[in-house]
Protein backbone atom coordinates (compact mmCIF):
# COMPACT_ATOMS: atom_id res chain seq x y z
CA UNK A 1 0.00 0.00 0.00
CA UNK A 2 1.58 3.49 -0.87
CA UNK A 3 2.56 5.93 1.77
CA UNK A 4 0.29 8.94 2.62
CA UNK A 5 1.63 11.87 1.58
CA UNK A 6 0.86 15.44 2.17
CA UNK A 7 1.25 18.14 -0.39
CA UNK A 8 3.59 21.40 0.83
CA UNK A 9 2.97 23.57 -2.11
CA UNK A 10 6.76 22.44 -2.64
CA UNK A 11 6.87 20.30 -5.55
CA UNK A 12 7.97 17.35 -3.28
CA UNK A 13 5.20 15.19 -0.49
CA UNK A 14 5.97 14.58 2.91
CA UNK A 15 5.43 11.57 4.05
CA UNK A 16 2.59 10.64 7.01
CA UNK A 17 4.72 8.44 8.76
CA UNK A 18 7.65 7.95 11.03
CA UNK A 19 9.63 9.86 8.03
CA UNK A 20 13.42 9.86 8.55
CA UNK A 21 14.08 11.18 11.78
CA UNK A 22 17.87 10.35 13.32
CA UNK A 23 17.45 6.97 15.47
CA UNK A 24 13.68 6.67 14.55
CA UNK A 25 14.04 5.49 11.12
CA UNK A 26 12.50 1.96 10.42
CA UNK A 27 14.44 2.85 6.62
CA UNK A 28 17.93 3.20 7.95
CA UNK A 29 16.85 0.47 10.47
CA UNK A 30 16.22 -1.97 7.75
CA UNK A 31 18.98 -0.95 5.64
CA UNK A 32 21.78 -1.37 8.04
CA UNK A 33 20.14 -5.05 8.92
CA UNK A 34 20.62 -5.44 5.48
CA UNK A 35 24.04 -4.60 5.80
CA UNK A 36 24.03 -1.97 3.51
CA UNK A 37 26.31 1.00 3.88
CA UNK A 38 25.13 3.01 0.39
CA UNK A 39 21.91 4.01 -0.08
CA UNK A 40 19.51 6.46 -2.22
CA UNK A 41 17.80 9.13 -0.73
CA UNK A 42 14.07 8.09 -0.12
CA UNK A 43 13.07 11.58 -0.27
CA UNK A 44 9.18 10.90 -0.41
CA UNK A 45 9.97 9.29 3.55
CA UNK A 46 10.78 13.00 4.42
CA UNK A 47 8.11 13.62 7.37
CA UNK A 48 6.37 17.30 7.28
CA UNK A 49 8.59 17.55 10.45
CA UNK A 50 11.53 16.69 8.66
CA UNK A 51 11.40 19.49 6.56
CA UNK A 52 10.47 21.83 9.53
CA UNK A 53 13.49 20.54 11.04
CA UNK A 54 15.62 21.70 7.92
CA UNK A 55 14.01 24.85 7.51
CA UNK A 56 14.24 25.77 11.66
CA UNK A 57 17.87 24.81 11.33
CA UNK A 58 18.78 26.86 8.16
CA UNK A 59 17.03 29.81 9.15
CA UNK A 60 19.08 30.22 12.42
CA UNK A 61 21.70 29.69 11.35
CA UNK A 62 21.82 32.11 8.20
CA UNK A 63 22.94 35.08 10.45
CA UNK A 64 25.11 33.52 12.22
CA UNK A 65 27.15 32.54 9.00
CA UNK A 66 27.40 35.81 7.46
CA UNK A 67 28.98 37.30 11.07
CA UNK A 68 31.51 33.98 11.07
CA UNK A 69 31.35 31.81 8.28
CA UNK A 70 34.50 32.48 6.11
CA UNK A 71 34.14 33.81 2.74
CA UNK A 72 34.63 30.65 0.88
CA UNK A 73 31.75 28.78 3.20
CA UNK A 74 29.43 31.74 2.22
CA UNK A 75 30.10 31.35 -1.62
CA UNK A 76 29.63 27.67 -1.29
CA UNK A 77 26.22 28.25 0.25
CA UNK A 78 25.37 30.57 -2.38
CA UNK A 79 26.89 28.63 -5.35
CA UNK A 80 24.60 25.13 -4.22
CA UNK A 81 21.44 26.70 -4.14
CA UNK A 82 20.65 25.25 -1.08
CA UNK A 83 16.61 25.12 0.11
CA UNK A 84 15.99 26.90 2.85
CA UNK A 85 12.19 25.30 3.71
CA UNK A 86 12.98 21.88 3.14
CA UNK A 87 15.27 19.10 3.35
CA UNK A 88 17.32 19.45 0.00
CA UNK A 89 17.71 16.45 -2.76
CA UNK A 90 21.15 15.33 -2.89
CA UNK A 91 20.71 14.99 -6.59
CA UNK A 92 20.25 18.60 -6.63
CA UNK A 93 23.20 19.24 -4.47
CA UNK A 94 25.69 17.01 -6.88
CA UNK A 95 24.36 18.67 -9.65
CA UNK A 96 25.50 22.32 -8.64
CA UNK A 97 28.70 20.70 -6.70
CA UNK A 98 29.94 17.81 -9.46
CA UNK A 99 30.74 20.37 -11.67
CA UNK A 100 32.96 22.73 -9.78
CA UNK A 101 35.61 20.41 -7.36
CA UNK A 102 34.40 16.82 -8.69
CA UNK A 103 33.21 16.04 -5.32
CA UNK A 104 29.85 14.30 -4.96
CA UNK A 105 27.53 13.78 -1.63
CA UNK A 106 26.86 9.79 -1.33
CA UNK A 107 23.71 8.80 1.10
CA UNK A 108 24.93 6.09 3.90
CA UNK A 109 22.70 4.30 5.98
CA UNK A 110 24.94 5.24 9.14
CA UNK A 111 28.59 4.85 10.63
CA UNK A 112 31.00 4.45 7.78
CA UNK A 113 34.60 3.20 9.20
CA UNK A 114 37.49 5.01 9.23
CA UNK A 115 39.45 3.78 6.28
CA UNK A 116 36.76 3.38 3.97
CA UNK A 117 35.30 7.04 5.09
CA UNK A 118 39.02 8.21 4.17
CA UNK A 119 39.07 6.58 1.03
CA UNK A 120 35.63 7.95 -0.13
CA UNK A 121 37.47 11.15 0.60
CA UNK A 122 39.99 10.27 -1.85
CA UNK A 123 37.74 8.91 -4.79
CA UNK A 124 35.81 12.74 -3.98
CA UNK A 125 33.02 11.36 -2.53
CA UNK A 126 31.52 12.58 0.41
CA UNK A 127 29.62 9.62 2.66
CA UNK A 128 26.41 11.77 3.53
CA UNK A 129 23.92 10.80 6.69
CA UNK A 130 20.49 11.27 4.83
CA UNK A 131 18.20 11.29 8.54
CA UNK A 132 17.55 15.08 10.27
CA UNK A 133 17.39 15.40 13.66
CA UNK A 134 14.49 15.26 15.65
CA UNK A 135 12.71 19.05 15.99
CA UNK A 136 13.23 18.92 20.06
CA UNK A 137 17.07 18.39 19.86
CA UNK A 138 18.03 20.57 17.61
CA UNK A 139 20.94 22.01 19.46
CA UNK A 140 22.74 19.25 20.03
CA UNK A 141 23.28 15.91 17.96
CA UNK A 142 25.82 13.29 18.95
CA UNK A 143 25.95 11.92 15.39
CA UNK A 144 25.84 13.51 12.39
CA UNK A 145 22.62 14.21 10.07
CA UNK A 146 21.88 15.71 7.25
CA UNK A 147 22.01 19.41 8.27
CA UNK A 148 25.55 18.53 9.93
CA UNK A 149 26.53 16.87 6.41
CA UNK A 150 25.22 19.16 3.43
CA UNK A 151 25.34 22.97 5.20
CA UNK A 152 28.02 22.52 7.34
CA UNK A 153 30.16 20.29 5.45
CA UNK A 154 29.63 20.46 1.85
CA UNK A 155 29.83 23.77 1.33
CA UNK A 156 33.34 24.10 1.69
CA UNK A 157 33.66 21.23 -0.76
CA UNK A 158 32.98 23.86 -3.73
CA UNK A 159 36.22 24.93 -3.47
CA UNK A 160 38.83 23.76 -5.11
CA UNK A 161 42.00 23.92 -2.72
CA UNK A 162 39.94 22.82 0.60
CA UNK A 163 38.09 19.96 -2.07
CA UNK A 164 42.10 18.86 -3.03
CA UNK A 165 42.88 18.88 0.93
CA UNK A 166 40.34 16.05 1.52
CA UNK A 167 41.37 13.88 -1.51
CA UNK A 168 44.94 14.43 0.02
CA UNK A 169 43.81 13.40 3.43
CA UNK A 170 42.21 10.03 1.73
CA UNK A 171 46.06 9.42 0.19
CA UNK A 172 47.07 9.69 3.69
CA UNK A 173 45.07 6.86 4.91
CA UNK A 174 46.37 4.54 1.96
CA UNK A 175 49.88 5.73 2.69
CA UNK A 176 49.28 4.35 6.83
CA UNK A 177 47.87 0.95 4.84
CA UNK A 178 50.64 0.12 3.35
CA UNK A 179 53.15 1.52 5.85
CA UNK A 180 51.71 -1.58 8.42
CA UNK A 181 51.27 -3.80 5.40
CA UNK A 182 54.66 -5.78 5.92
CA UNK A 183 54.57 -5.97 9.60
CA UNK A 184 54.16 -9.92 10.84
CA UNK A 185 53.43 -9.18 14.50
CA UNK A 186 49.64 -8.50 14.73
CA UNK A 187 49.83 -6.43 18.44
CA UNK A 188 52.47 -4.45 16.70
CA UNK A 189 50.65 -3.76 13.25
CA UNK A 190 47.16 -3.05 15.69
CA UNK A 191 49.62 -0.46 18.08
CA UNK A 192 50.70 1.21 15.15
CA UNK A 193 47.40 1.65 13.03
CA UNK A 194 45.84 2.46 16.45
CA UNK A 195 48.64 5.39 16.71
CA UNK A 196 48.56 6.47 13.33
CA UNK A 197 44.69 6.30 13.61
CA UNK A 198 44.39 8.33 16.39
CA UNK A 199 46.86 11.10 15.00
CA UNK A 200 44.56 11.35 11.77
CA UNK A 201 41.44 11.81 13.47
CA UNK A 202 42.71 14.42 15.69
CA UNK A 203 44.10 16.20 12.77
CA UNK A 204 40.44 15.89 10.66
CA UNK A 205 38.96 17.32 14.19
CA UNK A 206 40.70 20.04 14.72
CA UNK A 207 40.72 21.20 11.02
CA UNK A 208 37.87 19.94 8.86
CA UNK A 209 35.49 19.58 12.00
CA UNK A 210 36.18 22.43 14.02
CA UNK A 211 39.23 24.37 12.46
CA UNK A 212 39.45 28.34 12.60
CA UNK A 213 40.98 30.78 9.99
CA UNK A 214 42.24 33.71 10.53
CA UNK A 215 39.98 37.04 8.79
CA UNK A 216 40.95 38.49 5.90
CA UNK A 217 42.86 41.78 7.83
CA UNK A 218 45.19 39.19 9.68
CA UNK A 219 42.53 39.92 12.77
CA UNK A 220 39.72 38.17 14.27
CA UNK A 221 38.78 34.68 13.27
CA UNK A 222 36.51 33.34 10.91
CA UNK A 223 35.19 29.51 11.04
CA UNK A 224 35.57 26.75 8.40
CA UNK A 225 35.28 23.54 10.57
CA UNK A 226 31.65 21.94 9.75
CA UNK A 227 31.29 21.34 12.82
CA UNK A 228 30.60 24.92 14.26
CA UNK A 229 29.67 25.67 10.74
CA UNK A 230 26.08 23.28 11.40
CA UNK A 231 26.32 24.44 15.62
CA UNK A 232 23.83 27.76 16.66
CA UNK A 233 25.79 28.12 19.50
CA UNK A 234 29.20 26.95 19.24
CA UNK A 235 30.04 29.05 16.21
CA UNK A 236 29.73 32.20 17.42
CA UNK A 237 31.58 30.70 20.87
CA UNK A 238 34.19 29.79 19.21
CA UNK A 239 35.17 33.14 17.76
CA UNK A 240 33.79 35.60 21.09
CA UNK A 241 34.27 33.24 24.15
CA UNK A 242 37.46 34.79 25.88
CA UNK A 243 37.12 30.82 27.25
CA UNK A 244 38.44 29.84 24.24
CA UNK A 245 42.05 29.15 23.78
CA UNK A 246 42.91 29.82 20.06
CA UNK A 247 46.56 29.12 18.49
CA UNK A 248 47.94 28.65 15.35
CA UNK A 249 47.98 25.14 13.80
CA UNK A 250 50.71 23.05 14.97
CA UNK A 251 50.86 19.78 14.03
CA UNK A 252 53.00 18.58 16.84
CA UNK A 253 49.99 20.07 19.31
CA UNK A 254 47.18 18.62 17.05
CA UNK A 255 48.23 15.09 16.75
CA UNK A 256 48.82 14.76 20.51
CA UNK A 257 45.69 16.84 21.83
CA UNK A 258 42.74 14.90 22.66
CA UNK A 259 39.08 15.99 22.44
CA UNK A 260 35.42 15.50 23.66
CA UNK A 261 32.38 15.18 21.53
CA UNK A 262 29.75 16.29 24.08
CA UNK A 263 31.05 19.96 25.18
CA UNK A 264 31.90 23.30 23.38
CA UNK A 265 35.52 23.24 22.47
CA UNK A 266 38.00 24.62 24.92
CA UNK A 267 40.68 24.53 22.37
CA UNK A 268 40.74 25.45 18.82
CA UNK A 269 43.33 26.29 15.74
CA UNK A 270 43.75 28.51 12.74
CA UNK A 271 44.78 28.16 9.27
CA UNK A 272 46.34 30.76 7.30
CA UNK A 273 44.41 29.50 4.33
CA UNK A 274 43.54 26.22 2.42
CA UNK A 275 46.28 26.16 0.87
CA UNK A 276 48.14 26.18 3.95
CA UNK A 277 45.77 23.59 4.97
CA UNK A 278 46.74 21.47 2.29
CA UNK A 279 50.65 22.16 3.26
CA UNK A 280 50.07 20.78 6.10
CA UNK A 281 47.41 17.29 5.39
CA UNK A 282 51.63 16.75 3.19
CA UNK A 283 53.42 17.40 6.56
CA UNK A 284 51.05 14.93 8.42
CA UNK A 285 52.19 12.27 5.59
CA UNK A 286 55.89 12.85 5.72
CA UNK A 287 55.46 12.37 9.30
CA UNK A 288 53.60 9.43 8.54
CA UNK A 289 56.27 7.91 6.84
CA UNK A 290 59.23 8.74 8.58
CA UNK A 291 57.48 7.05 11.77
CA UNK A 292 56.30 10.17 13.77
CA UNK A 293 52.37 9.17 14.49
CA UNK A 294 53.52 6.08 15.65
CA UNK A 295 53.54 7.02 19.08
CA UNK A 296 51.14 9.69 19.56
CA UNK A 297 49.65 10.77 23.01
CA UNK A 298 46.46 8.30 24.43
CA UNK A 299 43.36 9.33 24.94
CA UNK A 300 40.58 9.98 22.77
CA UNK A 301 39.36 9.15 20.19
CA UNK A 302 38.55 5.64 20.53
CA UNK A 303 38.90 3.27 17.67
CA UNK A 304 35.96 1.28 16.84
CA UNK A 305 36.48 -2.47 16.24
CA UNK A 306 35.18 -1.07 12.79
CA UNK A 307 37.66 1.02 12.72
CA UNK A 308 40.34 -1.32 13.27
CA UNK A 309 38.89 -3.81 10.44
CA UNK A 310 38.48 -1.05 7.65
CA UNK A 311 42.68 -0.33 8.03
CA UNK A 312 43.99 -4.42 8.72
CA UNK A 313 41.74 -5.33 5.28
CA UNK A 314 43.16 -1.85 3.50
CA UNK A 315 47.28 -3.20 4.90
CA UNK A 316 46.01 -6.85 3.62
CA UNK A 317 44.57 -5.61 0.24
CA UNK A 318 48.31 -3.19 0.17
CA UNK A 319 50.96 -6.00 0.94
Amino acid sequence: MATPVIDRGQGAGASAGPGLTTTQSPFIEAAQRAGQLYIEQPYELYSASNHDAWQHLFSRMTGRWQAYANDRFLQGIDSLCLPADRVPRLDDVNRFLAPRTGFRAKGVSGYVPAFVFFDCLRNREFPTTITIRDGVSLDYLPEPDIFHDIAGHVPMHTDRAFADTLVRFGDCAHTAASLVAGIRDQDEKMRRITSVFRAMARFFWFSIEFGLMKGTDGRGYKVYGSGLLSSHGEIAHAVDSPSVQRYPFQLEWVVNQSFEIDRHQPLLFSVQSFEHLFELVGELEAWMRAGKLDNVAPGEPAMSEADVKSFLDASVAAA
